[in-house]
């Protein structure tokens, strides 16, 4: 009998109404891997106490952008995407969004998955750089509901735990950036902004996060070069830092400041660990660092959108999933 296939997104998830952002931020500190602490039973309570200490702000930054996280509508938009393209190529798939701190849950993407039948599940991260703070995560969670729940060893997974190489991915970019650089008159400088990570998962938990963004820009750059004759000086920093421990350096406000300083006055900021809209693109790079850049002497600002639909996106999507069960179909062979 032939396999019934599904794909499976893993995404952050995000609160849709000011009102969920204190759950929401809750569930996110709750989880060890993204504040990890000595002693497991205070997990809770401090993941309350912060939730509690920065849920005013946040729902202000929320209110900026409307009142609430696109990220959900947007990613199920790709998922309706890549599930059209898979058709095209002849590959009947249902897939699936399942939201780490938000719904959809990943246990409520799980339930549907198996009501709905599915016997091989490609599991496709939305991080195109792996961390155990992301993809980790999830990709935990997953083993522990296969753990709980006996009847999901029928379903077989094939797991992608990190695609940033993807030739279309990279082409997806540099196609966004090439755009956007023909607003400036003048050369721009290409700032790459990614979500940080605490230091010591790099150092101590071995996190490959650092180095993959790092070679993702550089195949990106290499790319501009290649095709697009693009030679911009870039910059590669880490935004979004939580809390009093080090984060990875350069943090993008100082490296902003550090940028204008040398007499840098045209910046074209590109997003590089997110693929949708949400809150670290509408709101702190397009309001927090557009500021930043204004007050220290950045003239012109600009930011590449994230890759949302982006055609050539949702086409690499497709193409890592048939790679996946492509794989899978020769290992099974040999």
């Amino acid at each position: 009998m032939a396999d019934k296939i599904g794909v499976l997104f893993l995404n952050l998830g995000g609160p849709e109404r000011l009102e969920d952002v204190y759950l929401f931020l809750y569930n996110l500190f709750s989880d060890p891997e993204i504040i990890r602490i000595p002693i497991p039973f205070l997990q809770k309570p401090l993941a309350a106490l912060i939730a509690a200490s920065r849920a005013p702000v946040t729902q202000e930054n929320y209110r900026m952008i409307g009142g609430g996280s696109p990220l959900r509508r947007i990613t199920q938009e790709q998922a309706e995407s890549v599930e059209n393209d898979l058709q095209r190529r002849g590959i009947a798939a249902n897939v699936y969004v399942a939201m780490r701190y938000w719904h959809p849950f990943t246990n409520e993407a799980i339930a549907q998955i198996q009501k709905d039948g599915i016997t091989k599940l490609v599991v496709l991260p939305l991080y195109p750089q792996y961390s155990i703070s992301t993809s980790g995560s999830s990709l935990k969670l997953l083993d522990q509901l296969w753990q709980k729940d006996r009847a999901l060893e029928q379903i077989e997974r094939l797991t992608i735990p990190s695609w940033y190489h993807h030739p279309g991915y990279i082409q997806a970019m540099a196609d966004l950036i090439v755009t956007k650089l023909a607003a400036f008159e003048s050369p721009a400088h290409i700032f790459f902004s990614a979500h940080g990570v605490p230091v010591k998962y790099v150092t101590q938990y071995g996190d490959p996060y650092q180095i993959e963004m790092e070679n993702c820009v550089d195949l990106i750059m290499e790319y501009l070069r290649q095709h697009h004759h693009v030679y911009c000086a870039h910059t590669l920093a880490y935004q979004s830092r939580v809390g009093p421990v080090e984060w990875l350096k350069p943090y993008t406000e100082e490296a902003i400041a550090h940028l204008a300083a040398r007499g840098i006055r045209n910046l074209l900021v590109v997003p590089i660990s997110f693929v949708s809209e949400h809150i670290e693109t509408l709101q702190e790079v397009d309001m927090e660092y557009r500021e930043v850049a204004h007050q220290v002497g950045i003239t012109h600002f600009e930011r590449v959108p994230a890759l949302d639909c982006h055609p050539i996106f949702i086409h690499a999507l497709g193409d890592l999933v048939e790679q996946a069960l492509s794989r899978e179909r020769v290992s099974v062979v040999a």
